[in-house]
């Protein structure tokens, strides 16, 4: 492996004081372009990258991330306001990635949605594919050309801006099936070869269209992919056929792509807490490790340590003077590269950060936390199921999703249907509870934070009340201890002093009944990979006119989480 990215948008985040933060990308809105302020905090950025710089490169990692093509990349189709905020834009990134790649002599890599459109260029190139595709060779070229230091970008084409971005510059989803991707790869590939770059192209996808199931499907993959034999061209998979989940085996096609390939890993877990308390991916990066010996051409690794999620959980990592901890991060970055990198184990990872004395306890209280996390966050039973929706595997996190956990008869339901030995679900998890007090008096040996173990206890007790109303029958006093619960975790971590979790409880009933569920998941879920001639038929074509005629007239009628979080309910269907 020589390749080592880490993505360094955190600095991008200082004082940004959203109630829910959308972590995918720089939230460029929040970025000044006049004035003092903007001297100021341009200033912060580039001294808080210097510190990040200093922290990453000192572990190993030789290359960063940063967003994006769409904000540097000029047009003359663009309103006066966007190309007066790129010219500005393009002046700090200047400075940037001189910074990143002269004093520190880190890669530097621009990631880049397809498409990025504004109003203006909506209107002007309207739906014709052959503008836009030459549209895009214009903006790529020219940030290539404008911009030396770059030694690559990295493309996501399966997912866009969220609907919560206000951003004249938005992205949207342009690609819809594997020709097109692998035309405009091929449209690509010769610029970059001209010029010595990289071409990073992500398989990470969230369904829509028939290059939705780029992530997991052998067909899909190839085809796009072939004939992509370019020394410059690398592909870059998340670990599992999800996103960043646990359950869920590292993904096969490192073993069948023949391309360059580095693995995507999740340092700052969007879906685990988000650095609010240990959860360590040190087991699971050993065994990609040891699996991926037998994988040709795996030439690095992707690390996120800021990027993804929407959720109120705001640690920034590698950061000076951070208000809150974030050695849960540091634990998953560091282990990670120590062991694709250098070979360490595990054990000698931990003690090449907390030294030697601290590691014994340290090491103890991360395998407490990795249990807690697979037996009590996740519901093992269910999470092993291999489960596919359309063109998406289920996510094996049903019941908490970002920073919210769901309390009502739907996830109830649904759980008794999937987990066939309830009593065995709950016996874990009430074993797995009891680690804590062994836990806070670890941390304490170990000089970790305390605080955050009792967040930890506090919301997974939460999480225990939760497993026992899901599968058992419905009792008023166990009702009453959720509410009492949930009302003690609001008081004891109020908004504004420390971040914490949303918990949406209610015990109204869910009016399907059980057979009518068991029915509904035997037509629409599969446990396959391959598509059946049912969703050739129906669940890819058809149930996605149904959705639209179906679904609710006013946006409002729809739940607030199915509209507004990422790209909204609608995408699965396209």
């Amino acid at each position: 492996m020589e390749l080592f990215l880490i993505d360094a948008i955190g600095p991008f985040f200082r004082d940004y004081d959203k109630g829910r933060i959308n972590w995918s990308k720089i939230p460029f809105t929040h970025l000044q372009t006049s004035g003092p302020e903007a001297d100021t905090q341009w200033e912060k950025i580039r001294s808080d990258l210097r510190h990040f710089a200093r922290e990453v490169t000192t572990l190993g990692y030789n290359a960063v991330t940063l967003d994006d093509l769409a904000h540097l990349a000029h047009h003359p189709l663009h309103e006066a306001t966007v190309t007066a905020d790129i010219k500005f834009y393009r002046e700090q990134f200047r400075q940037i990635f001189d910074i990143l790649s002269e004093e520190f002599d880190l890669k530097v890599f621009l990631t880049s949605d397809i498409m990025p459109m504004t109003p203006a260029v909506e209107n002007a190139l309207g739906d014709k594919p052959a503008e836009m595709e030459r549209y895009y060779l214009e903006l790529v070229t020219q940030v290539l050309d404008d911009f030396p230091q770059l030694s690559g970008l990295i493309l996501r084409i399966g997912e866009s801006d969220g609907n919560d971005v206000k951003d004249t510059i938005r992205t949207h989803l342009h690609l819809r099936n594997p020709r097109e991707t692998n035309h405009l790869l091929q449209k690509l590939l010769p610029h970059f070869d001209s010029r010595g770059k990289k071409l990073i192209l992500r398989t990470w996808t969230v369904g829509a269209h028939n290059i939705g199931d780029l992530i997991w499907h052998r067909g899909t993959l190839a085809e796009t992919l072939n004939k992509l034999d370019s020394p410059n061209f690398i592909v870059s998979m998340k670990h599992g056929e999800s996103d960043f989940f646990r359950h869920i085996p590292l993904n096969k096609a490192f073993f069948r792509v023949k391309q360059a390939k580095i693995i995507e890993l999740q340092g700052r877990r969007e879906y685990e807490g988000a650095g609010e308390y240990p959860s360590f991916i040190g087991r699971d990066c050993e065994n990609f490790a040891r699996e991926l010996q037998e994988a040709e051409n795996v030439v690095g690794m992707s690390m996120w340590c800021q990027t993804g999620g929407w959720h109120r959980f705001r640690r920034l990592a590698f950061l000076e003077g951070n208000k809150n901890p974030d050695i849960w991060i540091r634990f998953n970055v560091a282990t990670a590269i120590y062991i694709f990198k250098y070979g360490l184990s595990v054990e000698k990872s931990i003690e090449e950060v907390v030294g030697l004395e601290r590691a014994p306890a340290t090491l103890e209280l991360l395998r407490y936390a990795d249990t807690l996390i697979n037996e009590l966050l996740y519901i093992e039973d269910f999470a092993r199921q291999k489960l596919f929706f359309r063109r998406v595997r289920i996510p094996p996190l049903l019941n908490v999703y970002w920073d919210c956990l769901f309390i009502n008869h739907a996830v109830s339901k649904v759980l008794r249907h999937f987990v066939p030995d309830p009593e065995h679900v709950l016996r874990s998890g009430e074993a797995a509870a009891t680690y804590f007090p062994n836990m806070i008096q670890l941390a304490k040996e170990a000089d970790l934070p305390v605080a955050d173990i009792e967040h930890m206890r506090d919301f997974f007790s939460i999480l225990l009340l939760a497993r026992r109303y899901y599968f058992l029958p419905y009792d008023e006093v166990l009702a009453d201890r959720i509410k009492s619960a949930k009302k003690k975790y609001k008081a004891r971590y109020p908004e504004g002093t420390r971040e914490r979790y949303r918990i949406k409880v209610s015990f109204e009933p869910f009016r399907i009944r059980r057979r009518t569920l068991a029915w509904a998941s035997t037509l629409l879920l599969r446990k396959q990979r391959g598509y059946r001639i049912f969703d050739h038929l129906f669940t890819l074509n058809l149930l996605g006119y149904a959705f639209k005629l179906f679904k609710p007239r006013n946006p409002k009628d729809m739940p607030k989480f199915l509209r507004k979080s990422a790209m909204g309910v609608d995408v699965l269907f396209k």
